[in-house]
């Protein structure tokens, strides 16, 4: 994995957090539990797994490709009746 290090990105980060924070404090709930709670969803955020977008591409296209004799928009329906999409035929009262 790699992390770029840019004070630019950096400086909107911290830009993003400030402007996250003041708009906690204006609310008139306890500052302490929505900073905690901030504080938590950043740690979240930050321990999640990372990958490349080049390698997330590439998992995604050979899923697709391992998955498109599925896909009915695709290949269609092997029946009228396998189709949830089809026109309900309608009741007629004698």
């Amino acid at each position: 994995m790699v992390i770029v290090q840019c004070p630019v990105t950096s400086k909107i980060v911290r830009t993003a957090v400030e402007f996250t924070l003041n708009n906690i404090m204006m609310d008139q709930m306890s500052s302490h539990q929505q900073l905690r709670a901030l504080v938590e969803q950043l740690q979240r955020e930050a321990s999640m797994e990372r990958m490349k977008t080049s390698d997330a591409i590439d998992q995604l296209k050979r899923y697709i490709s391992e998955h498109e004799a599925d896909d009915y928009l695709l290949v269609g329906f092997s029946s009228q009746k396998a189709n949830p999409f089809r026109e309900k035929s309608s009741c007629t009262v004698l």
